[in-house]
């Protein structure tokens, strides 16, 4: 049976990676139709809040005719005045010949007679030892035939560069423009066709893609019209030509992750060269981009866009890499809004959890996971680590519960599943056990009983509750105990931890001789709590007024579904924390008035 659930989930894995494969294959091979419609549907995404906006005000249909026609006019416009400008631009580097011969005599002066010049002249030595065929100069080259287009229409082939562009644009125009109408008939017919019995799921799934990609490309072009605003100002106060030409274009250009921004700042910095004489001020403007840049990401970003798109800086570089060796240059311009799509199909996708996994910005482990992982690894020092991490954001007195005990769980679980050897669980005890002594641990001044802020440094009291504690089933409950008696530090009260392997008659001898006014028994899940309740109905039997606390400590996927068979064999209390715990005992403590040995000899 277990070789055939193998051979199911192996050939699961295969159709899923040849499923996986043939969808880049489609993207691929039909992305003359997919990419305006994927651009088409981003810009819907963004357009669509505003539309919503203005529609209570003129109505649906003039709402979205504006909308649509002011974004796309002045995109053409931005276009058409970009295009005039790199021709005014190439004609004016004419003008800048002078200075740009300027400055190459001054790189090959320093080239002359130097490293440079002793390089080129070896270069040309090994040519000519190894027979390369060099061109002596003045040899005329040969002829260069041009064929020309005899069907081109005269005087309109300049066009020709232009008509698949213009006709995207426009198909992505009218694709918006109805889509914008068509908003809510498209919107429920998706949810028929993928959410048809997931009503629920893929309606929060459609609301987050659209929230979180319509804040993402609005948050970024806040910060990128703010980047472009201090270029061209920046620019113009150096004297660079087209100051704001070259801060429109950065604008533009900061919407394609990583690449965008070196290409933004490289325009001007050869223009400056170009056109400014010497070379001080070319290389303030290429120190200007600098600073520019790490206020734009150490501040702006920060302050307006962190956290935005929801994924992981390096998952986002290897879809921008995905994404444009897909689809080219505006699989670039798309490849973070269609990420940020992906994370969110995988969140409420059950088959697509791997995605958001994989490229979500949230910690891929849960700290409990990852605080075991580490001591499975063996590297204390990162579990530390973890440790410090969550004290810093929560509070510090539920470290045992929320990292500690879920791994002598998670310890136990594995080693009962054969996943895990004895010495392994051991290691992962001593550990945590060295980690809990080194710990700084404190106690929350609110919970009942609590009178202090840290263990380490607070006096005992004077003990009113003496409270015999019993690990039910070796190391890891009598550590667990350990953090009880941690956790009890500030209390009136003293549990007596040394015994561990005890038959039930010596239990009930060692409480009576004692005078104990209750007992604790800590048996973590999640091993059966057999050997507990039999422990329970011989101390219920023979002190029947005796507090009997049982500590089931564990994490929700590891607790008991019910603790009644504990209390139907006469646990008083079964507590699935150790702060749970610790409030029933600061509870008894509190109305503890009798003497021990009064009620000890009633018992008996």
């Amino acid at each position: 049976m277990a070789e055939m659930q193998d051979r199911f989930t192996a050939f699961h894995g295969w159709v899923t990676f040849a499923g996986c494969v043939l969808v880049v294959g489609v993207l691929y091979w039909a992305q003359e139709i997919l990419v305006p419609v994927a651009l088409a549907i981003l810009i819907s995404f963004v357009l669509t809040p505003p539309v919503v906006s203005l529609q209570r005000r003129i109505g649906r249909l003039p709402a979205i005719l504006l909308v649509v026609s002011l974004v796309f006019s002045g995109l053409g416009l931005a276009t058409y005045g970009i295009v005039r400008q790199m021709g005014s631009l190439s004609t004016d580097l004419i003008a800048y010949r002078q200075n740009i011969r300027a400055k190459v005599a001054d790189v090959r002066g320093v080239g002359k007679g130097g490293s440079v010049e002793r390089l080129q002249t070896t270069l040309e030595d090994i040519k000519k030892d190894i027979g390369v065929p060099t061109t002596p100069q003045g040899t005329p080259s040969q002829p260069v035939v041009v064929s020309r287009d005899q069907s081109a229409v005269p005087g309109l082939s300049w066009l020709g560069p232009f008509v698949a562009p213009a006709g995207t644009a426009s198909f992505v125009a009218v694709l918006v423009l109805f889509m914008l109408l068509e908003r809510e008939d498209l919107r429920n017919r998706l949810i028929g066709l993928i959410g048809h019995g997931h009503v629920a799921v893929t309606t929060k799934a459609f609301d987050e893609a659209s929230q979180r990609v319509s804040k993402q490309l609005l948050l970024q072009t806040l910060v990128n019209a703010i980047y472009g605003a201090l270029s061209a100002l920046g620019l113009w106060a150096f004297g660079v030509p087209y100051a704001l030409f070259w801060g429109a274009a950065g604008a533009g250009l900061r919407y394609i992750p990583y690449v965008g921004p070196i290409i933004a700042s490289a325009g001007p910095f050869l223009i400056a060269l170009a056109a400014l004489p010497g070379w001080t001020r070319p290389f303030e403007v290429a120190g200007f981009y600098v600073l520019l840049e790490l206020f734009t990401n150490l501040v702006l970003e920060t302050v307006l866009y962190a956290g935005a798109a929801g994924v992981s800086q390096v998952a986002l570089l290897i879809a921008v890499a995905f994404w444009t060796w897909l689809w080219g240059p505006l699989g670039l311009l798309m490849a973070t809004p269609l990420t940020v799509c992906l994370v969110v199909l995988g969140k409420f996708v059950p088959g697509l959890n791997f995605v958001a996994t994989l490229l979500a910005d949230t910690p891929p482990l849960a700290p409990e996971y990852g605080y075991y992982q580490r001591l499975l690894a063996r590297d204390v020092g990162e579990a530390a680590e973890v440790v410090e991490r969550f004290v810093k954001a929560e509070p510090v007195e539920q470290v045992y519960d929320s990292l500690m005990v879920p791994a002598l769980n998670y310890a136990e679980r594995d080693r009962l599943e054969g996943r895990l050897q004895p010495d392994d669980e051991q290691a992962v005890i001593e550990a945590t056990r060295e980690l809990m002594t080194e710990a700084p641990l404190g106690v929350d001044p609110e919970a009942p009983g609590a009178e202090a802020t840290t263990l380490a440094t607070t006096p005992e009291p004077a003990p009113r509750l003496r409270v015999l504690g019993y690990a039910a089933n070796g190391a890891g409950d009598s550590l667990a105990l350990d953090m009880l008696g941690r956790l009890l530090n500030d209390l009136p009260i003293e549990v007596d931890a040394g015994r561990t392997r005890l038959l039930a008659s010596n239990l009930i001898d060692i409480v009576r001789t004692n005078h104990f006014d209750a007992v604790c028994i800590v048996d973590l899940p999640p091993s059966p709590p057999s050997k507990t309740r039999y422990l329970v109905k011989r101390l219920r039997a023979a002190l029947p007024e005796l507090p009997i606390l049982v500590g089931r400590w564990a994490p929700s996927e590891l607790a008991d579904e019910t603790f009644q068979p504990l209390l139907d064999a006469g646990a008083t209390i079964v507590s699935s924390t150790l702060l749970e715990t610790r409030r029933h005992l600061s509870e008894l403590a509190q109305v503890e008035t009798r003497p021990a040995p009064d009620r000890a000899h009633a018992a008996a």
